[in-house]
């Protein structure tokens, strides 16, 4: 019996136990779980972009009327609020979330007003809530608009006491404006801001014409719009991100390289990547100079003050600018991805958006609010004439009414009374009851009519409403007008175009430009409608190693859309598109060459080349780039060799240990070549006769040397018939030759004299092409810049003295000559016709002078077609 009554006792807790799987309990709650954390905290709202928390300090704020013609609150008094009405969490969460909406670099149109310390870029903390105060912004009042005109569903708090938005009206597309970002579980989402103005437009554009192309709302929203500005760095990832949801945005810092002292530069960083601590990027680029991964950096300065960012990383003297800039892209936060992924809650549910999607559902939820506000405004104004009839129906039989409430003993008698003697309803007999004696005056009535009257007008307006969506679309459209109107800006991050991207030259008009090359290697680009030669001094000037005394030497005529080609001594070819060469006024200095390009410090420019076009087969095809070197050598390539630009340039020639590149000459295959060395000879010889050849062979012999010690001064490729040849020799004698007086010979021969070298005369250093519109400028060793007039110096034959055209002191020398544009202005220096020897005439033709003997006829006709390493492939591209 005993055992019987204590199995009894057992059965029922034995009923209570449930067997569970735990592997399909742990599914089942974590799923909740995850669900949880989508909809109740990581995800914004598809309609008003915010997520929970979000939505709750903007609403709490309103509920505690700090708006922003109120004065500002204590922020602990509105996180208590939040806290304690809608959102059962920590207080850092709500004062954080309160923080970023009132963080300018954080936000592209801040939320909220702050007043205090709230943070910086730096990531330094916010003041304690105790310490700091804030309120709305008029945008975030724009949010809440209209919220109490039944447009939005309520649901119940935390604690059902209270009744809170599910989502706001929402005038502002806030999603695509602000962005959003949040992990969840299972997926994330990483939203960018936009410009407003941008935003609205493709609105707008999409209202207009629901079957709009995505490529088309993309002509309205360019791309993203960083609150801390930037630059975009290729838009491709942008179109992936706009086309299907998902993409990546790369964000490079603006910068710009700065020139101070003498000769010393600096990069100057005014702008950062969105989301970018700035100290801790600082401090980790300080690091990596330390460790030498980064190299040319002397000195990073943090100089931001209330007036701005600014950045400074002093460059070495002995380093190139523009490498460092892109070393600092490559390795810092100076360059920062930034993926984007357009999850957000549509109907509650995750789902991944294209930008019209996202349009598309703002203006979903718009024509929701723009009905439910008209529905509820509709029934105000019924209930509202509703009162006024039953006022006017009272003051039509106002002696009736007042002798019956008067006869009546209660309100209640004197209501039931009014709805019976005059067909009033419960509502109307209360008006007239509740009416105050000053109604019944003549003016007050005149007033409850108009009311009356335009009350009736906003009900069939608003019903109309109600009856014709074009007009609610209409509507839509006009809030967003005034939207744009009152907080639109310009953008605040710019946008380039990479290399993979479509051409840059889409973007800019291939107008004419004058690109002017210094003598000391400065460039710059002026529109060709704002160029005009400037005054230039001929008499001659100490100090031409200063940049005060720099001289235009190069003046070309080009379009935006053309190339410049770069070569160096050591034989490699740099390629700039003019666009890409920086503009200057027709007074400044531009930059210099080394800092644009990727040119090593040590090696010097040779020769400019423009080039038209490298994409037209034909062209490329009949044009040459004919080189020579101070050895001797000569090649010709097809100019197809040069058609792919590499940034860091690419092997040109193979040039042999202790040469190097002297010209390089743009030609169609059918010049005349004169190559002259420094013992005074000089050869002339047909292009044709110099085969093409592959980009890095060595080329063949040109001209055979002297001796040992002569050099190769100058290389010429002429085809103007008008052309006369100039030769200077050391000592500051010259002379003016026509090219017929140079006899075509075979390539690789000795050459005839050109001048008579003498101790007297010195070396022979220069020879130019040059013609009457040409000017000379002779740069003295001693630092004297002489300017001469082509059109002085007379023509004579091949044979002659010469001249002397610049009087030297003491051991001083030519250093170079330059050939530049004739300038009318300028004083010309005197020409001095000393003759080179005592008792000789420089007008006579002097046969003796050159009289080659037959051995040396021998020599020059002899053709040296021996290539020395005519096709040298050792070297690579």
């Amino acid at each position: 019996m005993a055992e019987d009554t204590e199995n009894e006792n057992l059965e029922p807790t034995h009923d209570r136990i449930i067997p569970i799987n735990i592997e399909e309990e742990m599914r089942a709650a974590y799923i909740d779980y995850s669900m949880s954390v989508i909809v109740s905290r990581a995800l914004p709202d598809v309609r008003d972009g915010l997520k929970p928390v979000h939505r709750r300090v903007l609403y709490g704020m309103l509920d505690l009327g700090v708006t922003s013609g109120k004065p500002h609150k204590k922020s602990a008094r509105i996180v208590g609020d939040v806290l304690g009405k809608y959102h059962p969490h920590g207080d850092s969460s709500v004062y954080g979330t309160m923080v970023r909406m009132a963080q300018d670099w954080s936000l592209r149109y801040p939320l909220v007003d702050g007043q205090g310390n709230f943070g910086s870029i730096d990531g330094d903390s916010p003041a304690a809530m105790r310490y700091t105060e804030a309120r709305l912004k008029k945008i975030a009042e724009e949010m809440l608009a209209d919220i109490n005109k039944d447009t939005v569903d309520y649901q119940n708090n935390f604690d059902d006491s209270l009744q809170e938005p599910t989502v706001l009206p929402s005038k502002i597309p806030n999603l695509l404006i602000n962005g959003a970002s949040g992990i969840a579980v299972g997926m994330a989402t990483n939203m960018a801001p936009h410009n407003i103005r941008e935003v609205i437009d493709a609105t707008v554009a999409f209202i207009d014409n629901r079957d709009i192309e995505i490529s088309e709302l993309m002509q309205h929203i360019k791309a993203p719009d960083f609150p801390t500005g930037g630059i975009i760095y290729g838009h491709s990832g942008v179109k992936d991100a706009y086309e299907t949801g998902r993409g990546r945005v790369v964000i490079r810092a603006k910068a710009l390289i700065e020139t101070y002292g003498h000769d010393r530069e600096r990069i100057v960083v005014n702008e950062i990547p969105y989301q970018i601590n700035k100290a801790n990027m600082i401090e980790r680029t300080a690091e990596l100079v330390n460790e030498k991964k980064l190299e040319g950096i002397s000195e990073i300065r943090d100089e931001s003050d209330r007036d701005g960012m600014r950045i400074v990383y002093e460059v070495k003297r002995d380093a190139n600018s523009s490498v460092v800039l892109n070393n600092l892209y490559k390795y810092t936060a100076l360059q920062t991805p930034f993926s984007i992924n357009n999850i957000a809650l549509v109907n509650g549910r995750p789902m991944m958006l294209n930008l019209k999607d996202l349009i598309k559902y703002f203006v979903d939820h718009r024509h929701e609010v723009v009905i439910r506000r008209t529905r509820f405004e509709l029934s105000e104004a019924e209930k509202r004439a509703h009162i006024l009839e039953g006022l006017l129906i009272a003051l039509d039989h106002i002696e009736e009414v007042i002798r019956l409430i008067r006869a009546s003993n209660t309100p209640e008698e004197a209501r039931v009374g009014l709805m019976e003697t005059f067909g009033l309803s419960d509502i109307q007999a209360r008006a007239i009851l509740d009416m105050t004696l000053r109604r019944l005056t003549g003016l007050e009535r005149g007033k409850i009519k108009d009311e009356f009257d335009e009350l009736m007008k906003t009900i069939d307006y608003l019903k109309s409403i109600l009856n014709d969506e074009n007009l609610r679309m209409q509507i839509i459209k006009d809030e967003l007008q005034e939207i744009k109107e009152k907080y639109g800006d310009e953008r605040k991050t710019s946008i380039i175009h990479s290399a993979e991207d479509m051409s840059m030259e889409d973007f800019i008009d291939d107008e004419e430009v004058v690109i002017t090359i210094s003598h000391e290697g400065y460039i710059k680009r002026t529109p060709l409608t704002d160029y005009r030669t400037q005054g230039r001094g001929g008499k001659g000037s100490i100090g031409s190693n200063s940049r005060d005394q720099d001289f235009i030497e190069q003046i070309i005529i080009a379009s935006n859309h053309n190339y410049m080609l770069f070569f160096t001594e050591a034989g490699r070819c740099f390629w700039l598109r003019v666009y890409e060469i920086p503009e200057g006024s027709r007074t400044s200095k531009g930059r210099a060459i080394q800092n644009i390009i990727n040119i090593p410090k040590e090696e010097n420019i040779k020769a400019y080349i423009k080039v038209k076009n490298l994409k037209d087969q034909d062209y490329l095809e009949n044009n040459f780039i004919i080189m020579c070197t101070a050895k001797g050598t000569i090649k010709k390539t097809s100019l197809m060799a040069y058609s792919r630009p590499r940034s860091n340039g690419i092997n040109a020639i193979n040039i042999n240990e202790g040469d190097q590149l002297l010209e390089a000459n743009l030609t169609d295959g059918k010049s005349e070549i004169v190559m002259a060395l420094r013992s005074g000879r000089a050869i002339r010889f047909n292009e044709s006769t110099v085969r093409p050849m592959g980009r890095t062979a060595t080329g063949v012999r040109g001209v055979t040397l002297a001796h040992d010690k002569d050099e190769v001064i100058g290389m010429l490729s002429i085809n103007n018939p008008e052309a006369t040849v100039l030769v200077v020799s050391e000592k500051g004698y010259g002379k003016r030759t026509n090219l017929e007086d140079y006899r075509v010979t075979n390539r690789g021969g000795k050459g005839v004299k050109t001048l008579n070298v003498t101790d007297k005369t010195g070396d022979l250093i220069a020879i130019k092409d040059v013609t009457d519109t040409d000017d000379l400028m002779i740069i003295n060793k001693s630092g004297i810049v002489i300017r001469i007039a082509i059109s002085a110096l007379r023509v004579m034959g091949r044979a002659t003295q010469g001249v002397r055209l610049i009087s030297l002191k003491g051991d001083d020398a030519i250093a170079s000559i330059a050939k530049v544009e004739h300038e009318e202005e300028a004083e010309k220096a005197e020409v001095l016709n000393e003759p080179m020897e005592p008792g000789s005439d420089e007008d006579l033709e002097a046969d003796a002078l050159d009289e080659e003997t037959d051995e040396e006829v021998k020599d020059e006709e002899a053709t040296d077609d021996e290539d020395t390493n005519s096709e040298d492939d050792s070297l690579e591209d």
